[in-house]
């Protein structure tokens, strides 16, 4: 190992005449240390520099070999490190935020189109609802129909082959008065009593539902009590009539039930389609407000009037025209700040979230509409069975029965079919469908 070092150190001798003098290796390195832009570079830089610089100053130091130094700090790399990874955490921060941004931009725009389309689509509904129902509430039948079931129920009528009225006085000229009816005074005035009780007025102010059963009735009172002072009329011959007449009040009874069964439905069915008009109108009222339309007012006339005249200011295409006002008002530049506009208008997020219940008003339409085609084919059943009572008692021959149920098939066909088309239920569908109202906005 020793004759790597200097000649001087090898003989003991000294490099300097001095004894605390610094050897001249420690001394340029005390001298490079305290240069003042040295003090910035890293330990092993300058220790290797000083080495470097000896190194070339001494020519024996030349012969020796190099120690091995890593030129690259530890601490420094895992600094630089530490910088590039935080530097591409910001880069990916700073696109998350943006993500988030955008996100919540889109999110706007979403909620403002569902809004938007779910209150215009909304403003056809109310008045297609309002228009059904109107029409389904004037609705009993059709006209044919109604002149059919008048027809059968008329005690004038013959369109069965025979008159009530006329029945009524061959029955008591053969059973009670034994066919002697044009021989004697009393014969002949229980004749005309009969005949005065069938065209009496009171009858004919009666509902159409009414006359023939309660000109039965009175007729065998009347014969009761003639009965008391004429001999001629025994209890046999009263019972014997009473029993003939039964035939034909079975069948206006069953004739009557159906009426009365149906017409007691309908009026339930317009109860109903009213109170489900003054709902739409609370409705719509609400929807009128929220969006800054006039609301509609009740006055003297009725809901149906009331409710059609509102129509002509609200109506889609002013609804179409407040969303492209309201759109341009929160226009900045060339967009539209949607988050401004659902702020400072949040009526419309609660208009959107009550749609719900719109819909469910139709749905209740859609029942009461199908309940009248129930009504309508319980109906046709019953008259069908009182036909069928006619036909088996006697009053009428099979062929015309026959001829009669076939007539009102047809017209209840007819009926049903007019129904459809003037209503079209599924107008107020396809647009019902239109309508999200399962999403709701917060």
């Amino acid at each position: 190992m020793l004759k790597h070092l200097p000649t001087e150190m090898r003989h003991d001798k000294r490099l300097t005449s001095k004894p605390d003098e610094s050897l001249p290796l420690v001394h340029l390195a005390q001298k490079f240390l305290t240069t003042r832009w040295i003090k910035v570079l890293p330990a092993p830089l300058v220790l290797l520099f000083t080495f470097q610089t000896a190194y070339a100053q001494d020519p024996e130091l030349k012969s020796t070999t190099s120690p091995v130094i890593k030129t690259q700090d530890t601490t420094i790399r895992k600094l630089l490190e530490d910088v590039q990874r935080i530097t591409d955490n910001d880069k990916q921060n700073s696109t998350a935020i943006q993500a988030l941004l955008q996100g919540k931009e889109i999110d706007n725009i979403t909620k403002y189109e569902l809004i938007k389309n779910n209150i215009i689509n909304a403003s056809e509904t109310y008045y297609l609802l309002n228009k059904k129902i109107i029409d389904l509430k004037s609705r009993t039948t059709t006209n044919n129909l109604d002149v059919f079931i008048t027809s059968l129920n008329n005690p004038e009528s013959k369109a069965l082959g025979f008159s009530l009225s006329d029945r009524i006085v061959e029955l008591v000229e053969k059973i009670i008065l034994k066919n002697k009816g044009d021989k004697g005074e009393k014969n002949s005035k229980i004749v005309e009593s009969t005949k005065s009780i069938i065209n009496s007025p009171i009858f004919q102010s009666f509902t159409s539902l009414t006359p023939p059963l309660a000109i039965a009735n009175s007729v065998m009172n009347f014969l009761h009590s003639v009965s008391v002072n004429n001999k001629q009329i025994n209890q046999k011959s009263l019972q014997d009539f009473e029993k003939e007449l039964n035939k034909y009040v079975v069948y206006y009874t069953a004739l009557n039930d159906a009426n009365q069964k149906f017409e007691y439905g309908l009026n339930f069915n317009k109860d109903q389609l009213s109170l489900l008009q003054d709902n739409l109108f609370d409705h719509l009222s609400f929807t009128a407000t929220s969006l800054k339309f006039p609301a509609p007012q009740k006055g003297n006339q009725g809901l149906s009037q009331t409710m059609n005249e509102y129509f002509f200011d609200f109506k889609k295409e002013k609804v179409v025209d407040y969303f492209a006002k309201l759109e341009e008002k929160y226009t900045k530049g060339k967009r539209i700040d949607y988050e401004s506009l659902l702020r400072e208008n949040s009526s419309l997020k609660e208009v959107n979230n009550q749609l719900e219940d719109l819909v469910l008003q139709t749905k209740r339409f859609e029942n009461l509409y199908n309940e009248y085609f129930t009504l309508l084919d319980s109906y046709y059943t019953k008259v069908n069975n009182s036909l069928k009572i006619a036909q088996d008692n006697g009053l009428a021959d099979k062929s015309i029965i026959d001829a009669k149920q076939a007539e009102f098939r047809n017209l209840k066909t007819e009926a049903v079919g007019e129904i459809q088309a003037s209503i079209n239920i599924r107008e107020l569908y396809s647009n019902t469908e239109k309508i999200k109202y399962r999403y709701r906005i917060f």
